[in-house]
């Protein structure tokens, strides 16, 4: 038997040609026809990927800080992916994981503040409101065994209240004063239970945030020394020019990084 159908398949959201060869039952010669379709094909594996993001909140509002590297596998491909973005007027939000995923539900979010703002009845969604969303939104993509390949934290102010929480990509969530994902949840939450305390300053709270960062960009493979660190108030957002940290490599522990290690070359 031969197939009536071949079909040219191209990357996600491209047309696709099928050259249709059946000949009929009169087996008389049919010109082939060619059919063009769209066809969409989702992230099965993440590609390209951003390392930890860490957020903490202090006495007037929330401190988000993630590094801007895009990695390609272990090669660090790209150094200017901004990956804490400003969601409607009262919150942050802050992904580490696949980027075009990323992208994704910053289009979804979009779609659902713009929905939010047509009814024009003075009130706006929170952060409490979308962190929900967002459960909703992982946990329905893990139950399709097609997962958004992200670890999210969502933060923000709305009538004084302080808020923040992450969500995995099979939609585990939780809310606390500090959240960290990736290698930041094993590297800088030790950091923050330490020296965390509800009266931060701002200036303070950078501190902190930089200090974890210093400690993810010795430790982590994925990290690159470029970061922006965002604020949000009940006055609104601000999220920084990229900058890098001041680092030291001369510790003894980084010259000779295995000795004593047991069974190490």
């Amino acid at each position: 038997m031969t197939r009536d159908i071949d079909c040219a398949w191209a990357g996600p959201w491209t047309w696709v040609g099928c050259l249709n060869k059946s000949s009929g039952k009169s087996r008389q010669a049919q010109a082939p026809t060619i059919v063009m379709f769209l066809v969409q094909q989702d992230t099965e594996l993440p590609y390209v990927t951003g390392t930890s993001v860490v957020a903490l909140k202090y006495k007037d509002g929330i401190l988000m800080a993630a590094d801007m590297g895009g990695s390609y596998g272990s090669t660090i491909r790209y150094k200017s992916v901004e990956r804490i973005k400003p969601i409607g007027k009262h919150s942050l939000l802050g992904a580490s994981g696949e980027i075009s995923d990323f992208q994704e539900l910053l289009r979804n979010l979009d779609e659902l503040i713009l929905y939010d703002n047509m009814w024009d009845d003075g009130n706006s969604l929170g952060p409490k409101e979308l962190h929900s969303y967002l459960t909703r939104v992982m946990y329905n993509r893990r139950n399709k065994f097609d997962p958004l390949w992200n670890s999210l934290v969502l933060g923000g102010v709305k009538n004084g209240q302080k808020y923040l929480g992450m969500v995995s990509m099979i939609g585990v969530n939780f809310e606390d004063s500090h959240v960290a994902t990736g290698f930041g949840n094993h590297l800088a939450r030790p950091i923050l239970r330490d020296e965390w305390h509800e009266n931060l300053s701002y200036e303070d709270g950078v501190k902190l945030l930089e200090k974890c960062m210093r400690v993810l960009l010795y430790r982590d493979r994925s990290a690159v020394n470029k970061l922006q660190i965002a604020k949000i108030t009940e006055e609104g957002t601000t999220i920084s020019q990229p900058y890098a940290l001041k680092t030291f490599w001369g510790f003894t522990a980084f010259q000779n990084p295995t000795a004593g290690a047991e069974g190490s070359w």
